[in-house]
């Protein structure tokens, strides 16, 4: 763990920071900022980096099992921030608090990397279409902000995958403001990596 000061300020309301967004929209890439800038990042290291992922997935096996009842790792995540894929969001316990910084990417430029790590994995890819497969991308987005803008416990900033690429540092503010002002963001600044934008539409 890099030897930084806490993230979240001292005294603030226990909380949990949650990374989301569809798969493959940048959330690794929001992980590896974060722990840069300070704060500790909740992983066990079971999915190893690979080709499509070359700098870490950054995930927490357990997150997995949330819609199975497996939520008692939750409270001891205070202060520490995990990677929960949006379609697991609403199983998280409604007694914790959470800020959530939530990736979007271009639908299609989702699809191309999904498609590609099928492809590296050997699983079919073309089961449905490319245009049926976006809509239902959009329409589960929309579903999923919709259900966290109602909790009084969720507080979310969306953060967008290809302008953060594009010009880091307003985002990079943005998120260091959202989580309290204490985070490096020279550090986080330095872990965007253009090289790893692959996919694009």
């Amino acid at each position: 763990m890099p030897n930084h000061p806490q993230a979240l300020p001292s005294g603030a309301q226990p909380v949990v920071v949650v990374v989301s967004g569809l798969p493959r929209s940048g959330t690794s890439m929001m992980m590896k900022m974060l722990e840069a800038g300070g704060l500790p990042v909740l992983i066990d290291g079971r999915r190893s980096a690979d080709r499509d992922n070359p700098e870490g997935y950054y995930e927490f096996e357990r997150v997995k099992a949330l819609d199975k009842g497996d939520t008692g790792w939750v409270a001891d995540a205070h202060g520490q921030v995990v990677k929960v894929i949006s379609a697991l969001l609403e199983f998280l316990p409604a007694d914790q608090s959470y800020r959530v910084i939530f990736m979007h990417r271009r639908i299609e430029e989702v699809l191309r990397s999904q498609h590609k790590m099928l492809q590296h994995r050997g699983e079919a890819t073309d089961a449905i279409g490319d245009a049926e497969i976006a809509a239902l991308f959009a329409k589960h987005v929309d579903k999923v902000q919709d259900w966290m803008r109602r909790q009084p416990n969720f507080r979310v900033l969306d953060v967008n995958y290809n302008a953060l690429l594009a010009d880091p540092l307003p985002h990079i503010r943005a998120v260091n403001q959202f989580l309290g002002h204490a985070l490096d963001e020279q550090r986080m600044a330095e872990v965007v990596n253009p090289d790893l934008y692959r996919n694009r539409a």
